[in-house]
């Protein structure tokens, strides 16, 4: 029996979803392409969205078009769809990262892990607040990384002596910001202040950025630098954060793709259990660092992202692209 054909509202809903992941700076460097007769939807890297002087190799471009994907997998359970990916389907073209197979369920039961999350797409949000230092309990801290095993990747919660020496990379890099007049082009050129933070479809608009850090160990990234934004007061964060690395075996464009998958799952889980979450990358934009945040005990893995997680405001939705924007129907 042939299939039916999805119609556009059908697929429409989907990229919208899908384009509510997170992504470096909110830059939301995707673009996907449906195929009416085949029932295939592309994902493919904008690489008019990359970061040159932040993300030379694209690996953080990479991270946020894995998420955008995972996003698209839950969307398509929930709607009754089996969702059949393949990553980097075509050697030839690199900006093609993914083809998606929206099959019809014909009565064969659907991923209901996966279904379960999808209220959450929309409640994720990154919070620059301060957390609370409550615990994250054991139970949830297994679920979490049942999820990022999932998708192929380790969610590694740090020892307090590993996570002091996270804590410094990321004051290293900050501190090697500082010296370079240029490190912070791609922040500024991905901020939104006054007036257009109110009209922005892509960015890090000013009601997004969180107080500026008073006092606290927190690792959280000031997207305002030495710029004013009116109204904006200060906060004591956490003094003992709490982390989670994920991490890859491997440390290429596949690997950087099942990150961001393994990345969002996480974040929706932690949204279902009442967490408030924020990511950086800061000191993994650069390879040689990268390696130094890896668990010691083991030596082993590529650390993608650092995870702060904990009981605290969830941060304010941040803009979107229209999904005409990004997606095209032939």
């Amino acid at each position: 029996m042939a299939s039916r054909q999805l119609d556009e509202k059908t697929v429409t809903g989907l990229v919208a979803e899908a384009a509510a992941a997170p992504s470096m700076h909110n830059a939301q460097p995707w673009r996907f392409r449906y195929l009416t007769g085949e029932r295939v939807l592309l994902l493919r890297a904008d690489p008019e969205r990359a970061m040159p002087r932040s993300d030379p190799d694209n690996r953080a471009l990479h991270i946020g078009c894995g998420a955008a994907l995972f996003n698209l997998r839950v969307a398509a359970v929930h709607a009754n769809l089996l969702p059949e990916t393949r990553l980097l389907p075509e050697p030839r073209d690199p900006l093609l990262l993914a083809a998606v197979h929206l099959a019809d369920d014909a009565g064969r039961p659907r991923d209901e892990d996966l279904a379960r999350l999808h209220p959450a797409i929309r409640r994720r949000h990154t919070s620059r607040h301060p957390f609370t230092e409550k615990d994250v309990p054991e139970d949830v801290r297994s679920t979490l990384q049942d999820a990022a095993e999932r998708e192929g990747a380790v969610l590694l919660f740090p020892d307090p002596w590993h996570a002091e020496t996270v804590l410094d990379l990321i004051r290293d890099a900050e501190s090697r910001d500082t010296l370079d007049p240029d490190a912070s082009e791609d922040l500024v050129s991905w901020t939104r202040l006054g007036p257009e933070a109110q009209t922005a479809v892509d960015g890090v608009p000013e009601y997004a950025f969180g107080p500026r850090k008073w006092d606290g160990k927190a690792p959280v990234r000031d997207f305002a630098g030495r710029r004013r934004v009116a109204d904006r007061g200060t906060a004591t964060f956490e003094h003992t954060p709490h982390l989670a690395l994920l991490s890859t075996p491997g440390d290429g464009p596949a690997d950087w793709l099942r990150a961001g998958q393994a990345l969002e799952r996480v974040l929706l889980e932690a949204t279902l259990a009442e967490l408030a979450t924020s990511l950086t990358s800061h000191a993994l934009e650069d390879r040689a660092l990268r390696l130094l945040a890896r668990d010691p005990a083991s030596g082993v893995g590529q650390v993608q992202m650092v995870l702060r997680l904990g009981y605290g405001p969830t941060g304010p939705a941040t803009p979107r692209r229209p999904v005409r924007d990004v997606l095209e129907i032939v």
